[in-house]
């Protein structure tokens, strides 16, 4: 679940050993060369840029962009959802906690190949689609771009046959560091066990982004800083670093933690966020495995969306459906124009609100009490929330 960049690859060749092959690399190491053209564009692109700057104004390249708007990104959250299904029923709170972690800490092993940051969403922009379970249940997913400057996603996702609820923000922030851009994620995901509701909410965060050596060196992307999960009604935390790899020691994508029942240690994370990550009783020492990458990862529940020719004009995938199709056949120039064309549009939409002094007002989330909601409000009953979902993120058609 990467946020500005994906997963990055170096822009200059692999190192050579004394026989001149190329030498083995990290696991994290997911290596593609620049051509002399592209090397020539980001080259200049970082010339223009200064230590500290915002880069969320920033016109990147159309060869660094991953054929999807970030607000589909973000379904990369909702891949795992169904590891929290059925931790309602778990009588020990202590263990309804971890299960809601082993759901969050499950997404971060998605990534594409490359150097690749989503499209920027424009305000008003949403994307929506519907995941379908073996078990016959389904979940709904929504996701509307509330705010262009600064840019503020927010997202909502509920299956209510299993009582899980997900809604949340997210708020990048990039910036300019040298030889890196760092993307802090603010933001935050907010589950509900709607079959527990003495439970209240498990509120998580989510750790930082960098992309290393742009400048020189070999060009990494990495998960850094600590991240939080917290149930304040059940007293349950847990702080969980991802830990980025030192200069002469470490690996990458390590991650390690603490969960915590009041101040009292409980058990223990560590492993990596791409690979195995295991849980540890502090009391018993034994050790389970929480997710693995490897095996758990082909688990992955893929989103169902309309056709195109049949969305909404600004549902995502068909308002950026020109630069996805040009960047898939590796047409640059077709990519930049419509990639262009989509930002101009929204420039004179902003400038029309501004000259009218309209405001924009979101089509599925509302402010209360400084946080962004869903406007919709589940009913209790599963078949009726369901009916409401359905109708709440496909509302019949107006007749023209």
């Amino acid at each position: 679940m990467m946020g500005l960049f994906s997963q990055a690859q170096s822009h200059i060749k692999r190192p050579r050993n004394s026989t001149g092959a190329e030498e083995a690399v990290d696991d994290n190491d997911d290596a593609s060369i620049l051509d002399e053209q592209e090397g020539s564009i980001i080259a200049s692109l970082i010339s223009q840029l200064r230590v500290g700057m915002d880069l969320s104004r920033v016109a990147f390249p159309t060869f660094v962009l991953e054929p999807r708007s970030m607000l589909e990104r973000i379904t990369d959250f909702m891949a795992h959802a169904d590891l929290a299904f059925g931790a309602e029923a778990i009588e020990n709170p202590e263990e309804r906690f971890i299960r809601i972690l082993q759901y969050y800490l499950a997404g971060w092993h998605i990534k594409p190949k490359g150097v690749k940051k989503p499209y920027n969403p424009v305000l008003g922009e949403f994307f929506r689609g519907r995941y379908e379970y073996s078990d016959g249940a389904k979940g709904f997913y929504v996701a509307e771009q509330i705010s262009h400057h600064p840019p503020i996603s927010a997202f909502f996702y509920a299956s209510p046959e299993h009582r899980v609820a997900i809604t949340g923000v997210l708020k990048p922030k990039s910036r300019f560091l040298g030889n890196s851009v760092s993307t802090i994620m603010d933001g935050e995901n907010r589950v509900t066990l709607t079959g527990r509701p003495e439970d209240g909410e498990y509120i998580l965060t989510m750790p930082n982004m960098y992309a290393r050596g742009i400048l020189f060196g070999k060009m990494i992307l990495e998960l850094g800083d600590m991240c939080s999960g917290k149930n304040e009604k059940l007293g349950m935390s847990a702080d969980v670093e991802f830990k980025t790899k030192g200069f002469f020691s470490g690996t990458y994508n390590a991650i390690g933690g603490k969960v915590r029942h009041g101040s009292t240690e409980i058990g223990t994370i560590d492993g990596k966020w791409s690979g195995v990550m295991e849980y540890k009783d502090t009391q018993t020492g034994e050790k389970r495995v929480m997710f693995d990458a490897a095996k758990d990862g082909l688990k992955v529940i893929p989103i169902v969306c309309a056709p195109e020719d049949e969305q909404d004009p600004y549902e995502s995938r068909r308002l950026w459906s020109a630069l996805t199709t040009a960047i898939v056949t590796k047409d640059m120039e077709a990519a930049q124009a419509a990639k262009s064309a989509v930002e101009e549009r929204e420039r004179e939409l902003r400038k029309k609100r501004e000259e009218s002094g309209q405001t924009h007002v979101p089509r599925y989330f509302e402010e209360r009490n400084g946080r962004w909601e869903c406007k919709l409000k589940l009913p209790a009953d599963t078949q009726e929330a369901i009916k409401a979902l359905e109708a709440f993120i496909w509302p019949p058609k107006r007749a023209s």
